[in-house]
């Protein structure tokens, strides 16, 4: 048994080699035939380093996916609250027959960017 065991251990071992020297070879051959892109990285080495990437990714989009909820909750509520204002001064203007003065060029550049940012009103 402890033969066979011996045995068996010898051709990983073997096996192993043969694959250290064709990736030798392989690289070897890239180099010599296309030293251009003998720079480039192993595409299996590619692959393993896009999954961590890809597991970083999925780790930040679930640490941060709670944020972006707040942040939409908190856009919805401010959006709310400035409609609300808005209502009240125009009420306000038209009981006391109120007129505004045109708005500068600063403040309709402002009015602008803000309904860009708040399409809700």
């Amino acid at each position: 048994m402890e033969a066979e065991v011996d045995k068996l251990e010898l051709m990983f071992q073997k096996a192993e080699s043969d694959l250290d020297y064709i990736q030798y070879r392989l690289e070897y051959e890239i180099k010599t035939n296309h030293p251009d892109s003998a720079s480039e990285k192993n595409p299996v080495t590619l692959l393993k380093e896009l999954s961590v990437i890809k597991s970083r990714y999925q780790t930040l989009y679930a640490r941060f996916k709670p944020v972006a909820v707040e942040q939409k909750e908190s856009k919805s509520r401010i959006c709310a609250t400035v409609k609300k204002t808005m209502n009240m001064i125009q009420k306000l203007q038209k009981q006391t027959d109120l007129e505004l003065s045109p708005l500068t060029k600063e403040e309709k550049t402002a009015a602008e960017q803000f309904k860009f940012h708040m399409p809700d009103l």
